[in-house]
């Protein structure tokens, strides 16, 4: 069945906006899900939301990258992104943890992630309870393998984010080059490890309730 397509941000954000009186959540939050592949501008999404309501807050999926040392000790570091090199545990218990009633004044922290150095960071966002609106934004929030698939469930609304191949191609290479890589690394990595994950990803936004094309 094909999924409501939007084009507007402004417009999913009074989407999100109204939906935030009938969230269901025991914790009064509502979770809004921002899924696409590598480069589609979900955190560029996620701050403009955030930017049209009150009390939200972005929670980034990258904060659950694996660390370096560890993929390299498991053998993943040069797929680093893909499904499997994310604590998928740790991010499904965060979400569940964000679905229980909160404690009066109770903060929830999670890690952030820092690209300069390609390593999550500890407690570094804040979920407050005047943040009722949480906008959780990654790759695989839709995917239904490699223990991601208790997600969706767990999101009050799941927006798949849609971009043209080509320029979300480009935006990776500048990202890549941005972040220390060459032209030719930033290439291949773009083309490969990152190409793969795309393909895995446009498969799991027919769970979307929504489509958000830019």
């Amino acid at each position: 069945m094909p999924r409501p397509t939007v084009t507007d941000i402004e417009a999913l954000a009074e989407t999100i906006g109204g939906m935030r009186g009938a969230a269901t959540a025991a914790s009064g939050r509502l979770l809004v899900g921002i899924a696409g592949a590598p480069g589609a501008g979900k955190s560029t999404v996620a701050a403009a939301l955030t930017a049209s309501l009150p009390g939200s807050v972005v929670l980034p999926m990258d904060g659950f990258h694996l660390p370096q040392a560890q993929l390299v000790a498991l053998g993943r570091r040069g797929r680093m992104g893909a499904p499997d090199t994310f604590d998928v545990d740790g991010f499904v218990a965060l979400l569940r943890r964000l679905r229980e009633p909160a404690s009066a004044g109770e903060v929830v922290l999670a890690p952030g992630f820092d690209r300069t150095i390609e390593e999550p960071i500890p407690d570094a966002i804040a979920l407050a309870p005047e943040h009722p609106i949480v906008i959780v934004e990654g790759n695989y929030l839709l995917l239904e393998s490699d223990g991601w698939a208790p997600i969706v469930g767990l999101l009050d609304l799941r927006v798949g984010l849609v971009v043209d191949d080509a320029v979300r191609r480009e935006r990776l290479i500048a990202r890549h080059i941005a972040f220390g890589k060459s032209a030719d690394a930033a290439t291949a990595w773009t083309l490969g490890p990152d190409e793969r994950n795309a393909v895995a990803i446009a498969a799991t936004l027919d769970r979307a309730d929504v489509v958000l094309v830019l």
